[in-house]
């Protein structure tokens, strides 16, 4: 553990999207965020919070948010846990699993398990078998691919059958397919993660919540901190969830835009991927380090997938017909 811990192998941050408030405050500029895969047609509705919550801590055990996220879910309270976001959930969870244990996850896929994994002292297996966690992302970032839920049920048994715990990434799930999702799935071996700020598009405002077996989640709520999900994040989810409904239609537009953009892409001699939610990742047959800058240059933020282990690949997010039009001009201009 001390050599891991030390300097010159401790591991390094991982790269995100969503980088659009930066850059512009940085160049002063105004950009499309291309970069960050949020719902570019959330449910609109209205919400406050109390200007009285703010003089008052949250209650930490978060039993009115829990109790609204288990009607629409149907689960129990107990079942459910909360956190800053999904990331602080990803990291609470190894360290509560994964200390010094191993982990398996198919690349390319989301960084942060790695990351949270080494930084609860696992490391990677092999083989699935050999792991004590399985990380599953559902639909994959960055690549798009729905897995069924039936070969979700199918590698949570033999996940279950050498001992494992399967973890479910469901970030993006509502804006694929939620009838898809293990969210309803009881099993001591399963932990399903989900979160508002792909759906809801409110990336700022950090919350993310969990499912999963009596036992692990005590030990996930034990473990993270104390008042972690603050009183804007509570009220806003509690108005969300009345809303989940809605994404019926986000699904739908979404579904339209990608359509659109596909064939626009194809046509420019790159390849997009097949994807089943609100991003797709194109190959463009080179290194791509040259072409993003020249994007942004054009005030266009995409997603370089070197850092996923695609250094000919970037990702774009299906955005408005507008923006997806000047997208598709800038990627022309860049092309040539």
């Amino acid at each position: 553990m001390r050599d891991f811990m030390a300097a010159d192998s401790f591991p390094e941050r991982v790269v995100h999207g969503g980088i659009g408030k930066w850059r512009q405050e940085k160049s002063q500029k105004n950009v499309r965020d291309f970069s960050a895969s949020v719902n570019p047609y959330p449910p609109i509705f209205a919400w406050d919070c109390d200007p009285e919550a703010l003089a008052r801590y949250p209650d930490d055990g978060y039993h009115t948010l829990k109790d609204a996220i288990a009607h629409t879910y149907h689960r129990k309270p107990e079942e459910i846990c909360v956190g800053n976001g999904s990331i602080e959930l990803i990291r609470v969870f190894c360290s509560v699993l994964l200390r010094g244990g191993k982990y398996f996850f198919e690349p390319p896929s989301f960084g942060e398990y790695d990351l949270s994994a080494r930084l609860a002292g696992a490391r990677p297996a092999a083989h699935p078998a050999e792991s004590d966690v399985i990380f599953v992302c559902n639909p994959n970032n960055p690549t798009g691919v729905l897995r069924s839920r039936q070969e979700l049920g199918e590698l949570l048994a033999s996940t279950t059958a050498h001992g494992g715990t399967l973890f479910c990434d469901e970030a993006f799930i509502d804006l694929a397919d939620p009838g898809q999702s293990m969210s309803d799935v009881r099993d001591p071996g399963l932990f399903v993660l989900h979160s508002l700020t792909k759906s809801f598009s409110v990336p700022g405002l950090r919350f993310g919540f969990g499912f999963g077996d009596p036992d692990l989640i005590e030990k996930i709520e034990i473990t993270r901190s104390p008042w972690s999900v603050n009183a804007y994040a509570e009220a806003f989810a509690l108005e969300a969830l009345k809303h989940r409904d809605e994404l019926v239609r986000s699904r739908q537009l979404i579904g339209e835009e990608r359509a659109w953009l596909e064939p626009g892409i194809a046509a420019l001699g790159l390849t997009p991927r097949p994807s089943s939610v609100n991003y797709i990742l194109i190959e463009c047959g080179r290194n791509v380090a040259n072409l993003c800058e020249r994007l942004e240059s054009s005030g266009i933020l995409v997603r370089d997938c070197t850092s996923f282990g695609l250094p000919t690949h970037i990702r774009i997010a299906v955005r408005t017909r507008e923006e997806n039009r000047v997208l598709l001009e800038a990627l022309t201009a860049c092309l040539r």
